[in-house]
């Protein structure tokens, strides 16, 4: 069996409402609890979720999940209107722009979007 393709993304939550919260603002993504201890979600394009039960790693020493934006300026908009912090603004780089941010757990992201054309 081929394993090619991201199946499921969890992601550390230790304040588990607060991280709903911003995921349901940034990316109006909706939630299942499972019990106290876990939140999971699916989008159109990804499924996962959310736990307490996880630390995040430290800025720069994770796994760096990136999005796809179509509006990357109205992505960085609403992820610091739900309360992620842009830590490494807006750049442009060989397949695109991109930029990372972290969400109030401490988990580092970065949301990417095709060239200027």
């Amino acid at each position: 069996m081929k394993y090619d393709s991201l199946n499921y993304l969890e992601l550390p939550a230790p304040d588990l409402a607060a991280a709903k919260a911003f995921y349901t603002e940034a990316f109006g993504w909706e939630f299942v609890d499972y019990g106290p201890e876990y939140s999971s979600f699916e989008s159109e394009a990804l499924a996962g979720g959310l736990t307490p039960t996880r630390q995040p790693a430290p800025v720069g020493l994770g796994a760096l999940v990136v999005f796809k934006a179509d509006d990357i300026e109205a992505s960085a908009v609403r992820i610091e209107a739900a309360g992620g912090v842009i830590t490494t603004p807006l750049f442009d780089f060989p397949g695109g722009r991109r930029f990372h941010f972290t969400d109030p757990a401490g988990n580092e992201l970065a949301v990417w979007a095709e060239p200027l054309t």
